[in-house]
């Protein structure tokens, strides 16, 4: 069962992390584009303060985001403001979550996300915290995939292996860290490829990032493309 107190911690951790890396930049860096195709490293972190913000939403009983134009529009309004205000959104928007998830509620209730997905109340902090880790990388200020915390990086891969489980156009596919943790994808039925790896490249892997896979050695057959997130 998730421990969305110990998750809560971790999303403190993460985005005291964030916060301090951000405080290091300047107004151009901020303009300069991430990793994201498309988005600057304002964008990112106004995505990450309205992400916040809409989480607010859900835990309070409110749509997470009013349409998709809107939830599009908001980061594009708030991605070329100066650091200073970037970064006292980025905190303020952080803690009004947070102080959301000291209001006694039922953990175990069903809340509706975005796109109609829904999930536990209790897995609510690690979607943040997989906000708040990756966009920290997708920065591109020296936060990389290797540097997340090893407990998080083999959570998000059971979440994505998870994701793409039962896809038919993913073939049976197991995947082999260098430190022996395993994990299955795919459609079912026996394993046809099996990739190799070490957590953090398995990660870019699922999570389309960094090399997208590149870097790993497979067996059975060509690296599986995977769905778009």
């Amino acid at each position: 069962m998730t421990d969305h107190v110990h998750d809560l911690h971790s999303v403190r951790e993460a985005t005291d992390r964030l916060l301090s890396a951000v405080a290091k930049l300047d107004n151009g860096a901020l303009a300069e584009e991430s990793r994201l195709p498309g988005w600057s490293r304002g964008h990112v972190l106004a995505h990450l303060s309205r992400n916040a913000d809409a989480l607010v939403n859900v835990f309070e009983g409110r749509p997470m985001y009013a349409s998709a134009e809107a939830r599009e529009a908001d980061i594009a309004r708030d991605a070329g403001r100066p650091l200073e205000e970037q970064l006292e959104d980025l905190r303020n928007s952080a803690e009004a979550f947070l102080a959301t998830t000291r209001v006694p509620q039922d953990w175990s209730r069903t809340v509706e996300l975005r796109n109609g997905v829904t999930d536990l109340a209790s897995n609510v902090p690690f979607r943040r915290l997989v906000e708040v880790e990756l966009h920290h990388v997708d920065l591109g200020i020296g936060y990389e995939l290797a540097d997340l915390p090893a407990e998080f990086t083999g959570r998000e891969i059971d979440f994505l292996a998870d994701r793409w489980s039962g896809r038919p156009e993913v073939p049976p596919t197991e995947l082999v860290a260098e430190d022996g943790r395993t994990w299955r994808t795919g459609s079912a039925g026996d394993v046809a490829v099996t990739v190799r790896g070490t957590a953090a490249q398995l990660l870019a892997w699922l999570a389309g990032r960094a090399d997208k896979g590149a870097s790993l050695t497979t067996s059975g057959g060509p690296l599986p493309a995977l769905p778009p997130l």
